[in-house]
């Protein structure tokens, strides 16, 4: 078994900073437009917080439009 030094380490730190940038900033954005703090971006890489995320989007009124939930029950 071979130990990993300091040139595997941060080249893995860059792959996972770019791949947490390619997820959380469109997600940010997403939040920003629909009314919501950038910051609840954030909560994408959480484990399972994809979904919570994708449900309080999904079923929260959006302050920005607050006119688009519209109850049908």
């Amino acid at each position: 078994m071979t130990r990993i030094g300091m040139p595997e380490l941060l080249i893995l730190f860059f792959i996972l900073a770019v791949g947490a940038i390619v997820v959380i900033w469109p997600t940010a954005r997403i939040c920003r437009r629909l009314g919501f703090s950038p910051w609840l971006g954030l909560v994408i890489i959480l484990p399972l917080g994809n979904l919570i995320l994708l449900w309080f989007v999904a079923l929260a009124e959006w302050p920005r439009f607050p006119e688009s939930r519209r109850d049908t029950v």
